[in-house]
């Protein structure tokens, strides 16, 4: 294992040069590299692939971090992080307990992707009851005993989908579906840095509005980029489609004018409540 000094200077390719200060320690020592570990829960892993496909720039900040957990690269064991990344819904009881040790042995935890941060898609089971959900996925002539008996009910009939912030404290969120990689690196760097990441928080229409596209209201269709976090550059719009939401609602998002918006429109309020639930599950957006 290579050792670094406390503060050293290391060029990245087609980057500027980034100083490492050890403010909070590093969990491997002080001379040590910082230890960055990726933990999956119940998620499709696309956001991690979505990171591995940074591929050169990936490589370059190999060279300044020790990764000692990724289960789609690696599979070496840490005792202690200094940035521990999760993609992922929470689900079950032992996974409520495997995040909270996570979080106790993490300096920084960084919630991936939208399922990590919001629930995402699968969070629509948490408005749906038990019953409801079995039959829609198994069809009304389901009628077998270990069918019938909750008891032998699959773990989605049993348990609500929470986001990582619901269980733990959230240090920074890596939002979208999948996450930007451009955003992952730009936290990993700040963080190397010892600087604060920005993350401006405006509206996907700024970058649609920059990025020269018609407003998806003007062609008479409904978008949900006037409350979702911006940082993806706007890409649904910029390739025709809607925004759907999965970087989840601003905090300044004014929800009730933007429900009425979509009632102007002619979707009713089942329509429109459906539409948030789609990846914004666990927020506020999402309620009855």
């Amino acid at each position: 294992m290579r050792t670094l000094s406390d503060q050293c200077v290391i060029l990245l390719s087609r980057r500027s040069g980034l100083q490492i200060f050890r403010d909070h320690g590093i969990a491997g020592g002080v001379n040590m590299k910082p230890k960055i570990a990726f933990f999956d829960f119940a998620s499709c892993e696309g956001c991690q692939l979505a990171i591995l496909n940074c591929e050169d720039i990936l490589l370059d900040i190999l060279n300044l971090v020790d990764i000692v957990e990724f289960r789609e690269a690696i599979s070496e064991m840490g005792s202690r992080y200094d940035v521990a990344f999760i993609e992922g819904s929470i689900h079950r009881d032992e996974d409520i307990q495997r995040l909270q040790k996570i979080r106790k042995r993490s300096t920084y935890l960084v919630a991936m992707g939208a399922c990590a941060c919001n629930g995402n898609v699968q969070g629509r089971s948490n408005f749906v009851a038990p019953a409801e959900n079995f039959k829609v996925v198994y069809g009304e002539d389901a009628r077998n005993s270990v069918q019938v008996d909750p008891e032998y009910w699959p773990l989605w009939a049993h348990t609500r989908v929470r986001s990582v912030e619901d269980i733990v404290k959230v240090d920074f969120h890596l939002r979208g579906c999948p996450v930007v990689p451009t955003e992952f690196l730009h936290l990993v760097k700040s963080l190397l840095n010892g600087t604060q990441p920005e993350t401006p928080a405006q509206a996907v229409c700024v970058e649609c509005k920059k990025n020269g596209n018609e407003c998806v209201f003007d062609r008479g269709e409904t978008c949900l980029g006037p409350i979702i976090w911006g940082g993806c550059d706007s890409v649904c719009t910029n390739n025709g489609y809607s925004c759907d939401g999965c970087r989840g609602t601003l905090p300044y998002a004014n929800l009730e004018a933007h429900r009425q918006l979509l009632l102007d429109k002619g979707l009713d309020e089942k329509d429109i409540t459906s539409r948030y639930r789609l990846f914004c599950s666990t927020e506020a957006v999402a309620a009855d």
